[in-house]
């Protein structure tokens, strides 16, 4: 055919270009997520939401933490519907930007005592651009990078998404560690602004290089037979819902995240009484050290199955919390960095490797990103208020953090379950994942009185090869 040379040239897979891109952009993502949730557990409540009660500004503040996660199922699915129809290439550098340029934006804000109530207002609105933002970018850099990825390794290629998470959350505590040791009135003042300052120049990284990016092969193939739709959403709805509550189900692990990482910090330097310095160093080597872990339990996922070490992840994330807050409890920083390594480095890292593979591969390539952002983002909702719940379930006494860790222990068997309900799929061809849909869409065809290709029966076989659509 005469098409086929115009065909071959931007269907190029670029898995590591792909992968660096992604890795930026959740670094940047990560990073203002992390500065603000540093922020929120340690000044935001004094300088946006003063009250003659700390613990009510400390909860105020959690709230508006909660409020960017209310934005995320948003911006999942407007985004979600540009990226499926336009390209995840276009989406993923209109939400580097709006990520940045909220985050600049915060660190200009005026507090309280200045402004009044404009201050709490106007930091919410900034909280909910970041939130929209986020609720696009995880998906799309998903969906990006795995549409690049070779097959049998798309687990591997695709947990740098997550790598960025873990370089985020040590830039961002390497930049707030000498912020935090700042006299309390050069915090207050102008200490707190400096890390939001800061994500400009992750913005300028990340943007050159996504600029440098080529859209992905599948989605390009998609364009070229017609098959984007109108209203991606609508047909993920339509024929994936399933999908979608599965997803948002797995999604509640991230509970894990920000119970250890805002609440258990608010928690350590307030209750305990621990130092700031000393407990964001400790955090910062836990997840930093998972860098090396996510690329490890994504490529063990596409040899043995993602499955597993999800399960794995939820029940051993459920053990390792309660000893976690008991090592806070003991004021020993080497117990409580042992506890932080096997729950954020072991045991979350396989969970947070493999989801950014895992989530994607669940749904078609024409609603792949609407459904992975819509479920994802829905099932983020409850970590987003996690720190809010866990301070309002913390209760008086040496004793008072085991509510919040039951709280994290009961998201955990959600996510288990739901995982263990969802398609295995690290070994499906990329072309068929998506089984519900690919099987309505074959339907549909044969209704219209078109030639459709048989849809398989179950994505795992490896027989589904032979009867595969040859798209290129």
């Amino acid at each position: 055919m005469e098409t086929t040379p115009t065909h071959h040239a931007p269907q190029r897979k670029t898995p590591g270009k792909a992968a660096l891109a992604s890795f930026l952009g959740s670094t940047l993502e990560y990073y203002d997520f992390f500065i603000y949730g540093s922020a929120a557990a340690l000044v935001f409540g004094q300088l946006f939401f003063p009250s003659d009660n700390p613990a009510v500004g400390l909860v105020a503040a959690f709230a508006t933490f909660g409020v960017g996660y209310v934005a995320r199922p948003v911006g999942g699915l407007v985004m979600g519907h540009f990226g499926d129809k336009l390209g995840r290439k276009k989406v993923l550098l209109f939400t580097l930007g709006l990520m940045g340029l909220a985050s600049l934006g915060i660190g200009f804000l005026p507090t309280y005592d200045q402004v009044g109530l404009w201050a709490p207002a106007l930091l919410t609105v900034g909280r909910l651009l970041q939130g929209f933002s986020a609720g696009a970018e995880s998906a799309g850099a998903s969906t990006l990078t795995l549409e690049h990825s070779p097959e049998g390794k798309r687990g591997f290629f695709t947990s740098f998404v997550m790598s960025g998470y873990a370089s985020g959350m040590v830039l961002a505590t390497i930049v707030f560690i000498p912020v935090s040791s700042l006299p309390k009135a050069d915090l207050l003042s102008w200490g707190w602004r400096v890390p939001f300052w800061l994500s400009i120049a992750v913005l300028a990284i990340a943007y050159w290089v996504r600029t440098h990016l080529d859209e992905t092969p599948v989605f390009q193939e998609a364009r070229q037979q017609q098959e984007v739709k109108p209203l991606p959403v609508k047909d993920v709805l339509r024929f994936q819902t399933a999908d979608v509550v599965r997803v948002a189900g797995m999604s509640i692990m991230s509970v894990m995240q920000t119970v250890f990482t805002v609440f258990g910090l608010a928690y350590a330097t307030g209750s305990a009484g621990l130092d700031k310095s000393a407990v964001l160093t400790v955090n910062a080597v836990a997840i930093g050290l998972s860098m090396v872990v996510m690329p490890f339990t994504a490529s063990l996922s596409d040899r043995i199955g993602r499955r597993p070490l999800l399960v794995t992840a939820a029940v051993g994330c459920s053990a390792t919390i309660f000893v976690y807050f008991w090592a806070i409890g003991t004021g020993n920083l080497v117990f409580v960095f042992a506890a932080a390594f096997a729950n954020m480095t072991l045991f979350y890292s396989c969970f947070n490797g493999i989801w950014p593979a895992y989530f994607a591969e669940q749904f078609a390539a024409p609603v792949r990103y609407s459904g992975m952002a819509l479920g994802n983002q829905l099932g983020l909702l409850v970590a987003g208020f996690a720190p809010m719940i866990a301070g309002l379930l913390l209760t008086p006494g040496a004793a008072g953090w085991v509510p919040v860790a039951i709280f994290a222990a009961g998201c955990m068997a959600i996510a288990a379950i739901s995982a263990l309900l969802s398609r295995e799929t690290a070994t499906t061809p990329i072309e068929l994942l998506g089984t519900p849909y690919l099987r309505a869409v074959a339907i549909a065809q044969r209704s219209r009185g078109r030639k459709a290709s048989p849809a398989p029966a179950k994505e795992e076989t490896h027989e589904v090869r032979a009867n595969a659509p040859q798209t290129r």
